[in-house]
């Protein structure tokens, strides 16, 4: 199991799991919060839609084109 930290949690995920399908398994399955303050989920899954956005280790990335790594830490909220 490989092991990422997300919003403050640790989690532990599969290997080949996409952070995107990692926001469902431990936390709402929500990537960000919109301008107007909802919580907005991956829509695509293939990079096109942008809805997916968070942060990882400091940089901000497509959760569903970002496969899980140990010691991943995982932001989706400002």
């Amino acid at each position: 199991m490989i092991e990422i930290t997300l919003d403050g949690r640790v989690l532990q995920v599969a290997p080949g799991t996409t952070v995107a399908a990692a926001l469902y398994l431990g936390g709402d399955g929500s990537s960000r919060t919109s301008v107007s303050g909802e919580r907005r989920a991956p829509l695509c899954g293939m990079g096109i839609c942008q809805e997916c956005r968070v942060t990882i280790d400091g940089q901000r990335r497509l959760a569903c084109q970002t496969a899980c790594a140990t010691g991943m830490t995982v932001e989706t909220r400002p």
